[in-house]
C-alpha cells in the first residue's frame, strides 16, 4: 500500500518527513510519498524558494537513509498558480484559488464564510458560475502544472455537504465537472480518492463525489487512494474503508 499525498513542517503540515515516513512504516506502507505545496506568490501555505531547496536535499538524503525498509519518493503538490518549475519524483496538480480580475484570490476551500462571501461578490450569488470557473481551471490543471496526479477534483464542495450552497445535480455543475473530467481523462490523469477532508472534520466521503469516480472509472480512468495527511496520525486515513469501495476499471480487473 501507499499514500503519495502528505504535508510537512515545509509547508503546512505538523510533522517532520522524517516523521512520516517513520509512521509510513509503522503502519505497513510499501512506498511513501511527501508532496508538500509549492511555492506559490502570496500563498502562504507554500513553502519559500528556500525551503523547497531544503525539502529537497532533506528528501534525497531520507530516501538513502530509509531504503530498504519504505520507498520513499519527494513530490510536489504544484497549485495551478505556482511558479516553481523544479523536477520531482511526481506532481499532485491542484486548485486552491480563483484569481479575480481585481487581483483578488478567492479561496476555493479556505472556509465557508469566505467562499460564500467571494461567489456572492465575484459571481453575484451564482454557485454554478463558480463552478464552471473552477472546473475551468481544474480542466487544465495537468498543462498548467505538468502534473501525474490531479488532486481533489472536486475540492469547491468541500462545505456543500447535503447541498448546502448548490445541487451537485443541477445541469449546469454537472456538465463542468464533466467536461473538466473529460479534458484530464484525455490525457492520461491519475485521479485522487483523497481522504483528507473526512480526516478533518469536513466531509463525510472523500473526493471526489461516487458519481465522479464512477464516470472517471467507465472511461477507463485511473483512481488511486490518497489521505492528504497533514499530520503523522492521518496517513493513509480509513483507506481499509474506502479502498474497496474505489470502482474499477476493466483495465483493473
Amino acid at each position: 500500500m501507499r499514500d503519495l499525498h502528505m504535508h510537512t513542517v515545509y509547508s503546512d503540515g505538523k510533522n517532520t518527513p522524517e516523521d512520516m515516513i517513520r509512521e509510513a512504516i509503522r503502519r505497513g506502507l510499501d512506498c511513501v510519498g511527501i508532496s508538500d505545496h509549492s511555492h506559490t506568490v502570496g500563498d502562504e501555505c507554500g513553502m519559500t524558494p528556500e525551503g523547497t531547496l531544503a525539502y529537497r536535499k532533506e528528501m534525497e538524503k531520507l530516501k538513502e537513509k530509509y531504503a530498504g525498509k519504505i520507498r520513499v519518493l519527494c513530490g510536489l503538490e504544484r497549485d495551478y498558480y505556482s511558479d516553481d518549475d523544479l523536477d520531482y519524483d511526481y506532481v499532485i496538480g491542484s486548485v486552491h484559488w480563483l484569481k479575480m480580475p481585481d487581483g483578488h484570490r478567492l479561496s476555493v476551500d479556505w472556509t465557508a464564510e469566505k467562499q460564500a462571501e467571494g461567489v456572492q461578490k465575484y459571481f453575484g450569488g451564482d454557485w454554478y458560475a463558480f463552478a464552471e470557473a473552477y472546473y475551468a481551471l481544474a480542466g487544465d490543471v495537468m498543462d498548467g502544472t505538468g502534473c501525474e496526479i490531479v488532486g481533489h477534483f472536486d475540492l469547491l464542495t468541500k462545505f456543500n455537504e447535503q447541498n448546502a450552497f448548490f445541487d451537485v445535480h443541477h445541469p449546469r455543475y454537472m456538465a463542468a465537472w464533466q467536461a473538466a473530467a473529460d479534458r484530464l481523462l484525455a490525457k492520461g490523469g491519475i485521479f485522487e480518492v483523497n481522504t483528507g477532508a473526512i480526516s478533518r472534520g469536513y466531509r463525510t466521503e472523500p473526493y471526489p463525489s461516487r458519481e465522479i469516480q464512477e464516470y472517471i472509472a467507465r472511461n477507463e480512468g485511473k483512481l488511486i487512494p490518497a489521505s492528504d495527511a497533514h499530520r503523522m496520525e492521518d496517513i493513509a486515513f480509513e483507506f481499509e474503508k474506502w479502498i474497496p469501495l474505489i470502482p474499477k476499471t476493466e483495465e483493473d480487473g
